[in-house]
């Protein structure tokens, strides 16, 4: 039985297209807070300033003397988290706008041929917003540029609260520090849309950032972080919690341990559905009807990262991976059950290694486990190096889908297929439990 938060965290890949976004104000999806000349932080300046921050430049032969000119930034870095100055939650708040109401020529960006709002693009607005908040946290009004070189480790989760995104009315993102370690920053955002008078949440985020030296090798410490009234402790428990329920998740991978009890009696289960009675054979297998192979749920793609591409350390945007595994796993999704589906929420992206540029990018789409009429995907990123002919993997996302009818059940049929499907039921039954 799904939980009735759950069954409210729908929003769409491609979202319902609606027009009702007045408010009293001049002009339909326009808000208050977004009339001009307010002195407002564009979501198109969030990545100027981080520019600012760190001395990078927009242009490529210019950005590359610049990174090499950071080196001479590591005397500023911390000895230890004590020598630094604690900041508070308020220290690292940010509000940015993104005016699809007020700005109708920036529209184009962030629009699909259905006219309707690309979810991946609001991924990199996100990731964009994660590192300067970060930034705020550790700003030293002292240094003309900040030593650190602060990057996504995780995308904790982004849980949706509404299913439409209007194509034509003013959003807000709001964020701050909500947590911290040593030299790892939990940020948490919050997406809010201006429609019929006022605005209402989309959605809530969850990333975790590291910070690491000027040349990104080695980890450096982060501002210590004090939280004011019971509001802020709370949050800062939370993001104790996380801490530890990520160590737990991690302890507990079906890549390092053996399924549960339960859940080796449902693989056994699955195998017995799909042997073939007449044969009396391990290796014969039938499909069970309104089931898919789950070999035949896959879909693939591949990306050339260009200088375009960079984010302000030199490597390929984090954002930008994040929408393409994204608009990967959604047309996999559609594609596996017939009809435009959903976004439920995305749970659990792992960043374990950089992409350079002008590496190629193998990306592959797995739908992974399937209930009623939600669908679990998960896609895998790896740079092939074409010389070597080596693969390294660099990413795994989750996402979870939901469409207007009951899919297809995927049917696993090798062991590894197995783990592959118990993994995505374990991604799909967190998300339903929160």
């Amino acid at each position: 039985m799904l939980s009735p938060r759950f069954l409210l965290l729908r929003s769409a890949a491609s979202v319902t297209t609606r027009s009702f976004c007045s408010g009293g104000v001049s002009k339909p999806g326009r808000a208050p807070d977004m009339a001009e000349g307010d002195p407002l932080l564009h979501v198109s300046n969030v990545r100027n300033r981080l520019r600012e921050i760190v001395g990078a430049s927009t242009n490529w032969s210019d950005h590359q003397q610049a990174m090499s000119e950071r080196l001479s930034l590591s005397s500023m870095l911390a000895k230890s988290q004590s020598d630094l100055p604690t900041k508070r939650m308020k220290d690292s708040y940010l509000e940015v706008h993104l005016p699809l109401g007020s700005e109708p020529q920036l529209r184009e960006k962030y629009l699909t041929f259905h006219n309707t709002v690309r979810f991946g693009r609001i991924l990199e607005d996100l990731d964009s917003l994660a590192v300067l908040i970060s930034y705020s946290h550790t700003y030293n009004e002292a240094l003309k540029r900040s030593p650190l070189s602060i990057v996504t480790a995780l995308v904790d989760k982004i849980d949706m609260r509404q299913h439409i995104i209007y194509p034509d009315c003013d959003v807000k993102f709001t964020g701050h520090v909500t947590w911290v370690g040593k030299t790892s920053i939990e940020a948490k955002m919050h997406m809010s849309q201006f429609h019929d008078g006022s605005y209402s949440p989309v959605l809530d985020a969850t990333f975790v950032m590291v910070a690491r030296d000027p040349e990104n090798k080695r980890a450096a410490f982060v501002n210590p972080l004090k939280p004011e009234g019971p509001e802020e402790e709370k949050l800062f428990q939370e993001g104790e919690a996380n801490k530890v329920r990520r160590v737990e998740l991690s302890t507990a991978s079906l890549l390092k341990v053996a399924p549960t009890d339960e859940e080796r009696k449902i693989v056994h289960g699955l195998f017995l559905n799909t042997l073939d009675t007449k044969t009396v054979s391990f290796r014969s297998r039938l499909l069970p009807p309104s089931s898919v192979w789950m070999e035949d749920a896959k879909l693939k793609g591949l990306e050339i990262c260009h200088p375009q591409e960079r984010n302000i350390f030199n490597r390929i945007f984090g954002g930008f991976l994040m929408r393409k595994a994204y608009e990967l796993g959604w047309a996999n999704a559609c594609s596996y059950g017939g009809v435009r589906p959903s976004l439920v929420a995305v749970d659990d992206i792992l960043f374990q290694k950089p992409v350079e540029i002008g590496s190629l990018l193998l990306l592959s789409s797995q739908v992974c486990y399937t209930q009623g009429k939600h669908i679990q995907v998960r896609v895998h990123s790896e740079v092939f190096d074409p010389l070597t002919r080596q693969h390294n993997t660099t990413n795994v996302f989750h996402f979870t889908f939901v469409s207007d009818r009951d899919v297809p059940k995927v049917v696993p049929m090798t062991y590894g297929e197995s783990m592959l499907y118990l993994d995505g039921k374990r991604h799909f039954n967190q998300t339903v439990e929160e």
